[in-house]
């Protein structure tokens, strides 16, 4: 009997020290489950990523990243390596051609411009809402475009003529030259956007940008405007 209580107890204790055992190794499962990922070595050893050290695409970039010149410590020496990145030094007979052919790319592109081609025009004129505007506003006959001769004009009285009569009869006349060109910008605008909205019904751009584009248009005189017309004036436009 007494061999057999003492047994009993041994396996008791086994039996305590087997649980307090399952939490702890509960408790290492779920360490291992929040620790890194493993990595496998060149020896067939699963490892786990050191802390703190780079991404692969880091350590590619910091490989590929090329050395940075020291800063010139004299004006000589800075003088020498913007010669070095400037490159070979060009001939009088050889800058001379290169201006020629800049000139002339130039030129080709002004005018194509001028011409309407829409590869070549400012984003301001691009598409063919914008275009069918320049179109209505070169057909119309426009006291906009006698604004900026008419102030040239009221302007060069004014400094020839410094009396005050005339500085009296001059300046409502240029409030009244103020009115007229408002009051015909104002028409032009609405009449653009009503044709625009009939020919182009899904047209997102709102009214006040389409009616100050016709109005500086037509405020320019007809040989100044870029692109040049293409209608003529009083040309019917559909």
């Amino acid at each position: 009997m007494v061999a057999d209580s003492n047994l009993a107890g041994v396996k008791l204790l086994g039996r305590k020290n087997d649980d307090a055992g399952d939490p702890g190794d509960d408790a290492s499962s779920g360490a291992d489950d929040n620790a890194q990922p493993t990595q496998t070595s060149r020896s067939g050893r699963t490892t786990t990523a050191p802390k703190g050290r780079p991404t692969p695409k880091r350590n590619e970039a910091a490989r590929t990243r090329r050395p940075v010149a020291p800063a010139p410590m004299t004006t000589a020496e800075a003088r020498k390596r913007r010669k070095e990145m400037r490159g070979p030094k060009l001939s009088r007979e050889e800058k001379k051609v290169q201006r020629e052919e800049r000139r002339a790319v130039m030129s080709e592109r002004r005018d194509r411009m001028m011409a309407g081609e829409e590869a070549y025009l400012l984003p301001r004129d691009k598409g063919p809402v914008r275009r069918y505007v320049r179109d209505v506003v070169d057909a119309r006959r426009n006291l906009l475009g006698l604004f900026m001769p008419s102030a040239l004009f009221l302007i060069f009285v004014m400094l020839a003529v410094p009396s005050v009569q005339v500085q009296q009869l001059l300046s409502p006349a240029m409030l009244v030259l103020v009115l007229i060109m408002v009051i015909d910008g104002f028409v032009l605008g609405r009449k653009v956007n009503r044709l625009v909205d009939e020919k182009f019904p899904d047209n997102t751009e709102t009214g006040w940008k389409l009616g100050f584009y016709a109005a500086s248009r037509a405020s320019q005189l007809r040989r100044m405007r870029a692109p040049r017309p293409l209608v003529e004036r009083g040309a019917h436009v559909a």
